[in-house]
């Protein structure tokens, strides 16, 4: 009596892994999004404001109209403060603050004198506005021939203290995180609901292939292109920026692992919402530009309302990238980050849990 052989899975789930590699690799528009757009996004906003020491605060002063010997105390002052005084007529003054190109304009009022601030540019404004009122206390007491108030020094550095500020250190950890978002949400919530269009899944089942062999050679692609682009990503902040992670390469890799797990499982999810592709679409970037916009992968909203920065943390995103940057730019452990950890492990499960119950082949 013969025996019929059956396949090793894992033979058949290496296949799978390499077929899936094939196509992934035949999409030029998928390399692109995931290989060179960081990278472009990393170099061209990592230059346009790379920073080596404090920011350059500008502050436009209106030529009084007979410079006084308080104006020239004034003015040393506030050069020795580090603020860039660019000295205009009030008509320049005036143009230049219709452009919107002005941040903070002193003009002298009687016998004392008056700083505008660009509502639009208010955070920048507000620190010149502090800038010029330490200069302000200094020239008075030159004037006066009385003792010179002690100027507050000013450090900018990283939250961990590992080193000074730096644009491209702090954007990394956000287009890691971007990734790996985009990658769960599109590159597996996208193909899902797309396969399940096309009806390749429809004729999946009436193959010898195990479900679970497909589904595992996606995931197990998506895995290791996300740790491929992660690692290029990190060589090229060193190399362009001599930015390296400060931490550890284990508790690092390990939080990519978890994030990425996370947003797959979102993908996952959120497929089931949607029929076609370009529903699950709008479905999607419901779910993306929020957390792009509000997590912290750009900027942080410390300007924005408290109501708004507390929400946020409810979004996996945030406390995730919490915690990636305290490992990456400051080489702290995973402690005090066990909330916002909870709250993505939550995610995960419970979109792992949602995706289970209401996933289909058809």
């Amino acid at each position: 009596m013969e025996t019929t052989a059956f396949p090793n899975p894992f033979a058949l789930l290496w296949r799978q892994f390499k077929i899936e590699w094939r196509l992934y690799v035949r999409d030029r528009a998928a390399m692109f999004w995931t290989f060179l757009f960081p990278l472009l996004m990393l170099f061209g906003f990592g230059v346009i404001f790379r920073s080596g020491g404090p920011p350059a605060l500008t502050l436009v002063r209106i030529a009084p109209a007979h410079e006084t010997a308080r104006d020239q105390a004034f003015l040393k002052a506030l050069q020795e403060g580090r603020l860039k005084v660019v000295t205009l007529d009030a008509k320049q003054a005036e143009e230049r603050w219709k452009k919107g190109e002005t941040t903070a304009q002193l003009e002298s009022v009687g016998d004392g004198y008056r700083l505008h601030l660009n509502s639009y540019l208010l955070a920048q404004g507000q620190v010149v506005a502090l800038a010029a009122s330490q200069a302000f206390l200094v020239a008075q007491a030159r004037v006066r021939g009385v003792a010179e108030p002690e100027r507050i020094p000013m450090v900018i550095e990283s939250p961990g203290h590992a080193h000074s500020t730096n644009y491209a250190a702090f954007l990394v950890p956000g287009l890691v995180g971007l990734n790996l978002l985009s990658t769960g949400l599109f590159a597996v919530g996208m193909v899902t609901v797309a396969y399940r269009e096309k009806g390749k899944y429809r004729r999946l089942a009436v193959t010898p292939l195990p479900k679970w062999v497909f589904l595992s050679g996606q995931i197990l692609q998506r895995v290791t292109s996300v740790l491929l682009q992660t690692a290029l990503l990190l060589l090229a902040a060193w190399l362009g920026f001599n930015i390296k992670n400060e931490g550890s390469y284990l508790v690092f890799t390990a939080l990519v692992i978890f994030g990425t797990a996370t947003f797959i499982a979102m993908g996952f999810a959120l497929s089931s919402f949607a029929s076609t592709v370009e529903t699950y679409g709008a479905v999607s970037n419901l779910a993306f530009f929020p957390m792009m916009l509000l997590s912290g992968v750009y900027f942080r909203l410390d300007n924005a309302p408290q109501w708004i920065q507390k929400a946020v943390l409810i979004l996996p995103l945030s406390p995730f990238l919490r915690a990636l940057r305290a490992v990456y730019n400051d080489g702290a452990t995973l402690q005090g980050h066990a909330s916002g950890l909870a709250i993505l492990a939550a995610w995960a499960a419970l979109s792992f849990l949602f995706a289970v119950k209401r996933f289909r082949w058809v």
